[in-house]
């Protein structure tokens, strides 16, 4: 590596280090970054470390040391000699690393200290739960490299806060399993796959607290490119201060608990769906296949090869209302949302087609859509739809679709076809995958 790009790296991260803010700690703290791999090695490792002993050298308040080797690691990591560290690093580490005494570094790090890792950390100890545990989730397979739109949860957070509401990266995407959400603070994450765009919970960044101690992961750092990005070196050194305790952010578990704004309160409207569970829902046919779950507050059918899934269905009916949802699909998906239990808005990928009987926002078999106010797939969108008595109105994406249109039948699929008698809302299952959020509903005289 040119001497001269290690200082221009140094040169702005003394810059960043100067401007985190949230400093409580001005003391200085070691950390070991530990690089050795027992599994798949990344041509990106040398420049971790050369970026960490950057980001190291630019900050006053903590240093670096290595472990390269098995020999450094019985060195530096056995019960003795971990006493002289804060915290550590895992850069890109991989498989059953030659740790002394596993155990009593699972308590050490319980016992207030710091743990920092880095994209291949979390493919590390794969038979080891406790460090499984700890870590918060574990390396189960990725696609092609490439690039997605990575959704802040926690904008405040000391390794988010120089991001705002979303940021585009290409990296190696990691799909984890073994992941719980109710027991990590969320810091960045995607709502859908990064290669198939099937919607869900697709975690990125997260923090925690373990015992007395801190954990930070973040899954990029695959490629060389994103270790020497501004982007990434502020994400990391921002996730190092806090797990060091050196700048103040919450590491407890995020609520997904949906509650209405407080000038839809005021209308009237309520939540449908609260973001956690399904209650108030049940499924269309109690044995059919449980295609739906809740992930970070969204409601998502997924179905996978050759398998169908299940409508779902409110428990509780109504008769004039007006609903708010939003929802996501991946290419060629297909789904519907049905008022009264009877009337079907199609859910379509149809981005930059000509309106179908069929398509996006229409009223199934009834009447196609006046404009073409589509999304595309993987994108969220929006819908408003009253209905009084016969009646229906419907605005997509914020564009007018239906206004007061005549509906005197089920429109194919309905719970029933009692279309003068109040009915439940549901959502198709059966067709494929989609995810929705934020939905509410304001009665109606």
């Amino acid at each position: 590596m040119k001497s001269s790009r290690l200082f221009h790296w140094t040169a702005s991260l003394v810059l960043a280090s100067l401007c985190l803010g949230g400093s409580i700690e001005a003391a200085s703290k070691k950390l070991l970054v530990v690089t050795v791999t027992k599994g798949f090695r990344h041509s990106s490792i040398p420049t971790a470390e050369s970026v960490l002993g950057a980001l190291a050298a630019g900050s006053s308040h903590f240093e670096v040391d290595y472990a390269r080797t098995d020999e450094e690691i019985a060195e530096k990591m056995n019960p003795q000699a971990l006493q002289q560290w804060d915290g550590v690093v895992f850069a890109n580490t991989t498989g059953d690393l030659p740790i002394p005494n596993r155990e009593y570094f699972m308590e050490w790090l319980h016992s207030g200290k710091a743990f920092i890792g880095m994209h291949s950390s979390s493919d590390t100890f794969h038979g080891f739960p406790k460090f499984v545990g700890m870590i918060g989730g574990e390396f189960l397979t990725h696609g092609p490299q490439v690039e997605v739109t990575a959704r802040v949860e926690d904008r405040h957070h000391p390794a988010c806060q120089h991001y705002g509401e979303s940021f585009q990266v290409y990296d190696e995407i990691y799909i984890l399993k073994n992941f719980h959400r109710d027991r990590v603070h969320g810091l960045l994450s995607q709502d859908k796959h990064p290669n198939t765009w099937a919607p869900g919970d697709y975690p990125i960044a997260w923090c925690s607290e373990y015992g007395s101690g801190k954990v930070f992961y973040t899954s990029l750092g695959h490629r060389e490119d994103i270790w020497t990005s501004d982007h990434y070196q502020k994400h990391i050194l921002g996730g190092i201060h806090w797990a060091l305790g050196l700048a103040e952010g919450d590491g407890k578990p995020l609520s997904n608990a949906y509650e209405v704004s407080e000038e839809e309160a005021k209308e009237g409207f309520k939540p449908l769906f609260n973001g956690v569970n399904l209650d108030g829902w049940a499924l269309r046919r109690a044995n059919g296949h449980p295609s739906w779950s809740v992930q970070n507050g969204m409601m998502v059918n997924t179905i996978g090869k050759d398998e169908h899934g299940t409508d779902i269905v409110t428990k509780e009916k109504f008769w004039n209302f007006t609903v708010r949802y939003e929802y996501l699909i991946p290419k060629g998906s297909n789904s519907g949302f049905y008022l009264r239990g009877r009337h079907e808005i199609q859910i379509f990928d149809d981005y930059g087609k000509k309106p179908e009987m069929g398509g996006n926002g229409a009223i199934y078999s009834v009447k196609p859509v006046s404009l073409m106010a589509s999304r595309k797939a993987g994108e969220w969108q929006e819908v408003e739809a009253t209905i009084k008595g016969n009646r229906i109105s419907v605005t997509l994406n914020g564009v007018q679709v239906h206004d007061n249109v005549e509906v005197n039948r089920a429109t194919g699929s309905e719970l029933d076809a009692n279309v003068d008698q109040p009915g439940s809302l549901f959502v198709q299952g059966d067709h494929g995958a989609v995810a929705l959020r934020n939905i509410r509903i304001k009665v109606l005289d």
